[in-house]
């Protein structure tokens, strides 16, 4: 995340929870991160150096006019002033993981050969909040990569539990004994 986000992010996120309107502000972060995603070309008409500002600002507004919270249509706006409108998905995930800190939420990966059946996941889920004393957000993965087991990423450590973590250990640990 590049210093601009984490500061554009943060300041939106300070404004809204001053406003006591951090949910909505950041669920229509991710709508509009979405929009961005599916439309690319609208993310570079909006990014044009040759389209002057007042214009791509009011293309933002026609757009989003009613649509979203002022303070968040404001934020876009000065984002596209600024030429940082590249930035919004670093702003989001700033925002995000300021909102996490502030409500006590980690967000986990889990990664696995099959998808996990819905009591497996709720019970890592619980195993997980147990160990960090957190509420969790369970992002799954399947990835056929794996011969079995989980790999779970949270808050920037890895838990991995799967075959090939275990047959790597065994052969560290064989070639250990040989040596």
């Amino acid at each position: 995340m590049t210093k601009t986000a984490k500061l554009y992010g943060g300041s939106l996120y300070d404004l809204a929870a001053e406003e006591s309107l951090t949910e909505p502000v950041m669920e229509e972060m991710d709508s509009i991160r979405q929009i961005f995603r599916e439309n690319p070309d609208y993310l570079v008409l909006l990014s044009e150096p040759s389209i002057p500002k007042t214009e791509r600002v009011a293309l933002l507004n026609k757009a989003f006019d009613g649509q979203i919270q002022p303070y968040l249509l404001n934020f876009l706006g000065i984002l596209c002033e600024n030429g940082a409108l590249r930035e919004f998905g670093g702003c989001c995930d700033e925002f995000r993981s300021r909102y996490n800190a502030d409500h006590n939420i980690a967000e986990a990966v889990v990664s696995s050969a099959v998808a996990l059946s819905e009591s497996q996941a709720e019970a890592l889920k619980k195993r997980l909040e147990d160990m960090s004393k957190k509420t969790i957000v369970l992002t799954q993965k399947v990835d056929e990569g794996l011969l079995g087991g989980l790999r779970v990423e949270l808050e920037g450590k890895q838990l991995d539990g799967t075959a090939q973590a275990r047959l790597l250990s065994l052969r560290k640990k064989i070639t250990e004994i040989i040596v």
